[in-house]
């Protein structure tokens, strides 16, 4: 069998914890993933996990967002 993994970590390690999954996915919106850890989330991670952080952050960054402009329209007297 030809796969990659840390010799310390057995083939089928557990996979990565909610706060490594929520460092992952904020590290890929910037575009900053580190190779160790892009291989552990391609190896080790469930993909429905990250869809899921994915959808979670992308409505709190519009959420964000949507009250900037509503703040920043009542300051102008819009």
């Amino acid at each position: 069998m030809n796969s990659v993994s840390d010799p310390g970590q057995p083939p089928g390690g557990k996979p990565p914890s909610l706060w490594q999954t929520i460092s992952s996915v904020a590290a890929s919106f910037f575009g900053v993933q580190s190779s160790k850890n892009r291989e552990r989330d391609f190896t080790k991670g469930k993909p429905l996990h990250f869809i899921a952080v994915g959808l979670g952050m992308t409505l709190a960054f519009i959420g964000v967002v949507w009250i900037a402009v509503r703040l920043a329209l009542r300051s102008a007297g819009l």
